[in-house]
């Protein structure tokens, strides 16, 4: 793997900006990376292979709510560079996808995207959000004042995953 640019490595932008269409590409790449970077001390070989080939094609259902939902993006340093995380509103009361590049990870980029996230939705009339967590975020969901409301098996290319049905109230 390339050895990352300061730029890419630098604060996050304080204010994340919307996704565009043309952001695509990098967010593909940021879920991936996000996936082989943080999930192999969660999950087995055979489930991050699996995970982090789901949603990558471009006929796969990821594109499609990246296409249709609200999203915003953190990019590497103040005046912008490469997209470093990215959130995902699909419908608006549900947190669909929230990812950080590995090389990005714990610089409060996601802790961002998730406020700005539950802020629209509650701009929009929304008092309730809920998601389905995965072992990587659901610790940050938790710190965030989102409760478990059940679990559940899910399968990617056949591969099982216990993730988190959550639930959090907005005021």
């Amino acid at each position: 793997m390339p050895q990352a640019s300061l730029a890419a490595t630098a604060a996050p932008n304080p204010d994340p900006r919307p996704l565009r269409p043309n952001d695509l590409a990098q967010v593909a790449e940021v879920y991936r990376d996000a996936v082989l970077s943080q999930a192999g001390s969660l999950y087995s070989p055979e489930q991050v292979r699996a995970w982090a080939a789901h949603g990558v094609a471009d006929h796969d259902p990821f594109r499609e709510p990246l296409l249709r939902g609200f999203g915003l993006v953190s990019c590497g340093g103040a005046g912008g560079g490469e997209v470093e995380a990215f959130g995902l509103l699909d419908p608006l009361d549900r947190l669909a996808l929230l990812y950080c590049r590995g090389r990005s990870a714990r610089q409060g980029r996601a802790t961002a995207l998730l406020g700005a996230l539950e802020a629209h939705a509650q701009s929009q009339g929304h008092r309730r959000m809920r998601t389905e967590a995965s072992q990587l975020s659901r610790p940050l969901l938790e710190r965030k004042g989102w409760q478990v409301e059940a679990e559940e098996t899910t399968f990617y290319a056949g591969v099982a995953f216990q993730r988190w049905r959550m639930i959090k109230e907005l005021t």
